[in-house]
């Protein structure tokens, strides 16, 4: 189970490793160097590993500042798919991540801004 072991702007700790760019977070792996379509935009032809996976959470770290925007047309999709989606600033969405230990879940967390 993917454990996040600290967040500061720009690098992340998952599982003992540093990180510092975008990650997908699944609870047995870790996808480095993702990216948006658009860099503050999260759409969902962003999230086509986290729809293969099927979670029925998806927490999603908004960056350090929350700059990173979550349209309600994603929100809508993903929900219609029986996904729930936590948005929060990063800090914030790898807390909620970690609390989560009996769903379902994947995070897609944008590190820096």
């Amino acid at each position: 189970m993917s454990v996040i072991e600290s967040y500061e702007f720009g690098r992340i700790v998952i599982d003992g490793k540093v990180y510092t760019s975008d990650v997908l977070v699944f609870p047995d792996r870790v996808r480095e160097g993702w990216w948006r379509k658009e860099g503050h935009r999260l759409d969902v032809e962003d999230l086509e590993e986290v729809l293969e996976f099927k979670p029925e959470v998806l927490v999603v770290g908004t960056g350090y500042s929350g700059c990173m925007e979550v349209p309600q047309s994603t929100k809508n999709f993903l929900e219609m798919r029986g996904i729930r989606v936590l948005e929060a600033p990063t800090k914030e969405a790898a807390e909620l991540f970690n609390r989560m230990v009996k769903k379902r879940k994947a995070a897609a967390l944008h590190l820096t801004c």
